[in-house]
């Protein structure tokens, strides 16, 4: 049979353990300590007696029987007293006569002696108020027990009553005022009279209900008994008792919860019952005078983004979103706690809210350019070398010219003979140096072109002698002249037979750019990359043009640079390939560039060679951030990690709200343009390149690549190699396709590749994607269904069948007739049937075709009203594929 220690029996039934073991004793258990053990069985009678004072029928308590039976007496002649005085107060005594002996009442069988006689002489004792039911006094309360129990049971109608269930409390320490004063018996009593028969005690939120005794009344002599510990029994066995009770506990919640709240009246015996949820209170508490005296602050001014949704202005100006909702709809306004605010709006609200409202960008705080360009000392100023950008059509012989200029081989170098990324080179002249900046003159990189124009002093147009002024020619002068840049035009390949530089020179004036010889500002240098003609001329015109413009630089200060490329390169990681615009650069700075951060952990100068440092103009390629910065970038110097760590992270969070934000601001206009791109199909590429301004032309290109029907769909896009996480994005994406350009897959990706049946494009000229993306485009797109005549018979007599129907006689004029195709009967040029061709004779014999020049039968489908001299034509449908 299981056992259980006495210690567990009390902590279950929340008694001491010496109180539990007093009890064990007295049922004749044999138990010597709190770890003693008795069976399962033992214990339920021991809990029953130590709570109710009952035993289980059959049970004979050694030495006890004599007690008991004067115990029952007792109970007897308390019954009769409770019995007497009303029917309504019968009702309540009921449940007491059946409830079981307390302990208070076992306490009397062992002192009814001594006690007794004397139980009603007691005037100076206060009755404890009692709850309906049965309840234990401690055992130092023994001798004034009887008493106790006899004043409160001779007055039924003043019984508490209390909830069903056993509750356990502490008796709370009497109140200062209340210690002075002691009731007699006497006075108590016409107290108890003017109350009403049945009273309800205070009620307590459902299920928390708590009685504290406090005799502070009692007399001195007496032994209170505080810190001791009461078992209440609750009964609900009269239901009209229970229902005026709730009633009673719905009308006093209120006051309940405040005093709780205030920690008066009961509040200490709930804190020892229930620590947590009187500090929950106590919290709650607090929460809710803070939450009144904010709710109660007058906003008078605020500042706001330019793009505030409602319930962020609501935020700001202390108001709830239902008046500011409340405010605009009143106006006709329908919106939404996620709509964004506009200017006339916020106007409004101001006004109604009375409110200063500052519009501020959030970026100001993000951007830390401005006080680095902050206005130098003249002293610490600097001569620097001009940085060049060369720019122009594609194969006009930019690249080649700056060979030329380097003596080197660069163009041999790019595929196809084109130049496809933005390369930065430093030459001297004459003791001067000069940083040239090559870029592409492909119409895909016109954004790249445009970073060259801003990161630059000077511009150089390179325009071809024999084909003269070309789009992209036009393009890169309009971006120079945005850029608010000098131009200097270089009139290449001027070796050739056909070169007309008169001719560059006219239509160049035609878009605004006049030679200097030809009365207008800008100088014109004929040159030729391939024999090196005008390159010195070229040279000059460049280091004069850039001592007018008197380029200086700080040396000494922290370093800003402009990014004109980046990439990822294998054992390097990110790469970008910077040009000092101002300052010094060190290996070891601390440096944000855009939404990217990171130290410098090496500097490689364009000739190949490390650096420690490098000055302004100077073109290096920096190692040492943590992500591939976009190309245009501001590189910008700070003093710790820090600092560059916590404002990309805010750039960056800054970048996510902007994008989240977009989609919430559609209009109508917008919604259906939504919908109709939904109905496009669409072509999902992951593009992969080396470099980031290649990866942004390509991109552009592909964009621009749709019509009415079909678009690219770009789910993905990235600087460096195919990895096998594009191909598993691309997995997800139905019919997707990688393209790589200028970078290749390894084995393993390769190989999961032809196992996911994806398919991985890699080209190095960007002409050739362009092609494949287009054809791959006219794949998605519906062909198109053309008519193709196949022959023509001309009708030279008609015969009429029986039950067949009628057959024309024909000859054919042109190509050739066949079975089950495609026929139209035309008559003086008008389409009178078109139909099928249900039988093709000649010579009464079927036949599968008849060629130009011989005579057949025909009969048409479902058609008789053949005449002489009508034309049959035969046709077939073809279906065109369409190509963008």
């Amino acid at each position: 049979m299981d056992k259980v220690k006495i210690q567990e029996i009390a902590d279950e039934a929340g008694l001491s353990n010496a109180d539990l073991l007093d009890k064990a004793k007295e049922l004749g258990f044999d138990v010597k300590a709190a770890n003693s053990t008795i069976s399962m069985e033992n214990a339920g009678i021991l809990v029953d007696y130590a709570i109710s004072g009952t035993l289980p029928k059959g049970f004979k308590k050694p030495g006890s029987k004599a007690k008991i039976t004067v115990v029952k007496k007792k109970e007897e002649t308390v019954e009769k007293k409770v019995s007497t005085p009303s029917d309504e107060s019968e009702t309540v005594a009921k449940p007491a006569a059946e409830t079981t002996v307390d302990t208070s009442k076992v306490t009397i069988e062992e002192k009814v002696e001594e006690v007794a006689p004397d139980s009603t002489e007691k005037p100076a004792v206060k009755k404890v108020k009692k709850r309906k039911g049965i309840s234990v006094v401690s055992k130092k309360t023994e001798t004034e027990a009887p008493a106790t129990i006899e004043e409160s049971e001779d007055k039924p109608q003043k019984k508490t009553l209390s909830r069903g269930g056993i509750k356990i409390v502490r008796k709370a320490k009497p109140a200062p005022v209340r210690a002075a004063t002691k009731i007699s018996m006497d006075e108590q009593t016409p107290y108890v009279s003017k109350k009403k028969p049945k009273k309800v005690a205070e009620a307590r939120d459902s299920g928390t209900k708590i009685d504290i005794f406090n005799h502070d009344s009692m007399s001195g002599d007496i032994d209170s008994g505080f810190g001791e510990e009461e078992v209440v029994l609750l009964d609900f066995s009269d239901k009209n008792i229970y229902e005026d009770m709730m009633r009673q506990e719905q009308k006093r919640k209120e006051e309940a919860k405040k005093r709780e709240l205030a920690g008066v009246g009961t509040g200490k015996g709930k804190q020892a019952f229930r620590p947590q949820q009187k500090r929950s209170l106590k919290r709650g508490g607090k929460r809710k005078k803070y939450e009144k005296a904010e709710s109660t602050e007058v906003v008078t001014s605020v500042e706001i983004p330019e793009n505030v949704r409602v319930y962020e202005f609501a935020e700001k100006v202390n108001r709830s979103v239902g008046e500011v909702i409340g405010v605009l709809f009143a106006l006709g306004m329908m919106v939404t706690k996620n709509d964004f605010l506009s200017k006339d709006e916020i106007e409004i609200l101001a006004e109604e809210f009375e409110v200063e409202v500052t519009t501020v960008n959030p970026l100001d705080e993000l951007e830390i350019a401005e006080d680095h360009d902050a206005e130098e000392d003249e002293a610490n100023l600097e001569e620097r070398p001009p940085v060049i950008t060369i720019m122009g059509h594609v194969d006009h012989g930019k690249t080649s010219l700056l060979d030329r200029i380097r003596t080197s081989k660069v163009a041999d170098k790019e595929a196809g003979g084109i130049t496809q990324h933005v390369g930065a080179y430093q030459v001297e002249k004459n003791g001067k140096k000069i940083t040239f900046v090559d870029t592409p003159g492909h119409e895909a990189f016109t954004e790249m072109r445009s970073r060259g124009a801003q990161a630059t002093d000077i511009v150089i147009i390179v325009v071809a002698a024999d084909d003269g002024v070309m789009p992209q020619t036009k393009e890169a002068i309009s971006h120079t002249k945005a850029a608010g840049v000098p131009l200097i035009v270089a009139i290449n390949k001027m070796d050739k037979e056909s070169a007309n530089p008169d001719n560059v020179k006219s239509q160049l004036a035609e878009i605004g750019v006049m030679a200097a010889d030809w009365g207008g500002e800008y100088e014109f240098v004929p040159v030729s990359a391939h024999t090196g003609m005008g390159i010195d001329d070229l040279l000059e015109t460049i280091l004069l043009q850039a001592e007018v413009m008197e380029l200086k630089a700080n040396p000494n200060r922290k370093a800003k640079a402009v990014v004109v490329e980046s990439s990822l390169e294998k054992g390097f990681g990110p790469v970008a390939n910077v040009i000092i615009k101002n300052g010094t650069l060190h290996v070891g700075d601390n440096v944000i560039v855009g939404k990217t951060y990171g130290r410098i952990k090496a500097i490689k100068l364009d000739d190949g060679s490390n650096a420690k440092e490098i000055g302004p103009s100077t073109p290096a390629a920096i190692v040492g951030l943590n992500e591939v910065p976009g190309a245009g970038d501001e590189l910008i110097v700070m003093d710790t990690d820090k600092e560059v760590r916590e404002l990309a992270e805010k750039r960056a969070e800054y970048d996510r709200a902007k994008a989240l934000s977009k989609s919430t601001k559609a209009s109508l206009d917008d919604l259906s343009a939504l919908i109709a791109e939904g109905q496009l199909k669409s072509l999902p590429v992951i593009i992969k390149a080396d470099v980031q301004g290649s990866l942004e032309a390509i991109k552009g290109s592909l964009e621009k690549l749709r019509n009415e029907e079909v678009k690219v769909n770009i789910i993905h896009e990235g600087v460096g190699g195919v990895t096998e996480s594009d191909l598993t994005l691309a997995d997800a994406s139905e019919h997707s396709v990688v393209l790589g350009f200028n970078v290749r897959p390894t084995g393993a990706v390769k190989k999961k590749a032809k196992e996911l049946g994806i398919e991985i494009r890699t080209y190095t000229i960007i002409y050739d994607l362009l092609d494949d993306v287009k054809a791959l485009l006219g794949g998605l797109m519906s062909p198109v269904i053309s008519e193709e005549v196949t022959g023509q018979a001309d009708v030279r007599e008609t015969f009429v069948v029986g039950k067949v129907g009628t057959i024309a006689g024909c000859k054919v004029s042109d190509g050739v007739i066949t079975r089950n195709s495609k026929a139209r009967l035309i008559r003086d040029g008008v389409v009178i049937y078109e139909s099928k061709i249900a039988s093709l004779k000649r010579f009464n014999e079927d036949a599968k075709e008849v060629k130009n020049g011989y005579e057949c039968g025909i009969m048409l489908e479902n058609f008789n009203d053949i005449k002489e001299g009508d034309v049959i034509e035969t046709f077939k449908d073809v279906e065109e594929q369409v190509t963008l």
